[in-house]
């Protein structure tokens, strides 16, 4: 069922309003799997689909299979020749990479929602006993959902930052050590099965076209391109960024606030987590201002619409918008006092990260409760903190 928050679209009678909350209690008599599709003050929607579509996913997703296909590149060089330099050059391209999917991590949208590529690419803490055991035995299948935490980029951050101290630590373990090739068969593994998944979704949107069906669905039931787009998108920040980057290494989602340094993002990287965080952050409001990855320019987009709804506080007059603008910008300047290595700021400075957990926290429940309403959006997917 919709409820109805303080948000609503001014612009509205109260007689389309009272046709509105009818229909919707009738929806959830009936338990239709389907939401009513309410006014929308006439907004173009597939102008915006179109916008996010060409100007959005497909570019970013284009400059992540370049950084992807160099760091594909540099682990045959690496393998082929275990050395300090190619080591080294393939930790770059690692980074390179991570990076870059920190933004097209939120279009979990169409092909990467049924084919959980977020599952696959980016489940962290990886689990380093069981990558050892897989490396021991040679046995491992990466398809089931048991296998998320030993492969994708966190699994590639423990191979090649976190077996030893010092480069030649870890290099002795690709060149010296008993089970050598082993572990470079393993670290080849990983980043084929990366390439091989990232390439389905690619796929189903370029050779395949989801693009035009993206841009079809223009209705606003669940199953529309915008309900479910936005679902990706707000489950993104609040469970990826909020709570993975945030919330769960610094307590803060814990009754006991009990501290976990070791489960931030490229925790054997060390200096790579804020940067990712930031990343994921500033992905998230480009793509909330329909930003252009291709010109930096704007077009129709989520904050557009809700400017087009006019949704307002009814108590403030203040507008829905502007709060997420005033929100978004909150959060940066959280992001801009820490430091680089979040786990170390979770052991020194954890006040801070709880800081930013709790600006993130009211951008998400802008997003999730006020933004959907106004949106008449329905949240598909649980959560258990309360949002």
């Amino acid at each position: 069922m919709v409820f109805y928050t303080r948000y609503m679209m001014h612009h509205k009678s109260l007689q389309t309003y009272l046709v509105i909350l009818c229909t919707s209690l009738l929806w959830a008599c009936t338990g239709s799997k389907h939401e009513p599709i309410t006014a929308d003050n006439g907004y173009d929607r597939a102008a915006m689909l179109t916008n996010i579509a060409d100007e959005i996913i497909l570019p970013s997703y284009a400059r992540f299979k370049g950084k992807l296909d160099l760091m594909v590149s540099q682990s045959d060089s690496f393998a082929t020749k275990p050395s300090a330099e190619s080591l080294v050059k393939l930790r770059q391209t690692w980074v390179d990479a991570y990076v870059e999917w920190q933004k097209v991590e939120l279009f979990d949208v169409g092909p990467a929602e049924i084919y959980t590529l977020h599952s696959y690419l980016n489940i962290y803490p990886t689990s380093t006993t069981a990558i050892e055991t897989n490396i021991s035995t040679g046995t491992y299948n990466f398809g089931l959902p048991t296998s998320y935490p030993e492969q994708g980029f966190p699994a590639l951050d423990y191979l090649i930052n976190g077996l030893g101290a010092t480069d030649d630590e870890i290099l002795a373990k690709y060149t010296t050590a008993a089970d050598a090739a082993k572990r470079i068969s393993y670290l080849k593994a990983v980043v084929t099965q990366l390439n091989t998944r990232f390439i389905k979704i690619y796929t189903e949107w370029t050779t395949n076209n989801y693009r035009a069906t993206f841009i079809s669905k223009t209705n606003m039931d669940i199953y529309s391109s915008t309900s479910l787009l936005v679902n990706g998108y707000v489950l993104n920040y609040e469970r990826y960024i909020r709570s993975g980057k945030f919330g769960i290494p610094s307590g803060a989602m814990l009754t006991d606030g009990t501290t976990a340094p070791e489960k931030v993002e490229a925790y054997y990287k060390k200096d790579l987590s804020l940067t990712l965080a930031k990343t994921a952050h500033q992905a998230s409001l480009d793509l909330y201002n329909g930003t252009s990855a291709l010109t930096g320019t704007q077009g129709p987009s989520l904050r557009k619409y809700l400017l087009a709804l006019d949704a307002k506080d009814t108590k403030t007059g203040v507008s829905l918008v502007a709060e997420i603008d005033s929100q978004f910008v909150k959060v940066a300047d959280r992001l801009n006092v820490l430091k680089p290595n979040l786990a170390e700021e979770v052991s020194t400075n954890n006040q801070a990260m709880i800081n930013t957990f709790d600006e993130m926290q009211k951008l998400v429940r802008l997003l999730k409760v006020d933004m959907t309403s106004a949106l008449s959006v329905t949240i598909t997917y649980t959560d258990n903190d309360g949002d």
